[in-house]
């Protein structure tokens, strides 16, 4: 199998079962430098368990029964904003090897596909602004709400409004599903 463009066009975006959990935990941990590939492996899996993360959607590329990239997309609750429906872009990954195939893109598309079709009104992001920029995230509208935690690199925390969104005085907190609700990923 090629290591190009070509991937991204055979493989099967697909929902993410329990059933795909070591093949995702494999996926982030090969993805993520060592110094973060234990934590984000376990939040790739723990956002699996629906009963504690209730919401979450996770997309994973499949092609002859191998996983090589995964993304979820969380809900936050967004302070003042009862009946919002508000998701998180955490995390991402694609196994080394098929990195810069578009995968990573085409599961970003995919998710905020499904996400536009249920109405939801703002998605968020934190990561590189260069990466996540292109498909529409930026810093300006992330300044309206804050990050559950406080952040170790500002600059990446990003956002994207999928709907008309009001212009707020001063930042609105946001917070997560359980499994996000951790400092050491902020």
């Amino acid at each position: 199998m090629k290591k190009d463009s070509e991937l991204a066009k055979q493989a099967v975006l697909r929902l993410a079962t329990i059933d795909d959990a070591d093949a995702i935990r494999k996926v982030h941990y090969d993805a993520f430098a060592e110094s973060e590939q234990q934590l984000v492996a376990k939040l790739a899996t723990d956002l699996l368990d629906v009963e504690t993360n209730k919401g979450s959607l996770t997309i994973v590329a499949e092609h002859k029964n191998q996983i090589f990239a995964h993304v979820a997309l969380s809900p936050v609750s967004i302070e003042g904003r009862e009946g919002w429906q508000g998701y998180i872009l955490a995390p991402l990954g694609v196994l080394p090897e098929y990195q810069k195939s578009g995968l990573g893109s085409e599961l970003i598309e995919k998710g905020l596909s499904i996400l536009k079709e249920t109405k939801a009104e703002i998605v968020f992001v934190y990561g590189d602004p260069k990466y996540y920029g292109r498909f529409g995230f930026n810093t300006e509208d992330a300044e309206k709400f804050s990050a559950p935690f406080d952040l170790e690199y500002p600059f990446g925390w990003q956002a994207m409004p999928l709907t008309q969104t009001e212009n707020e005085k001063q930042p609105v907190k946001i917070t997560c599903v359980p499994a996000l609700m951790n400092p050491e990923l902020w």
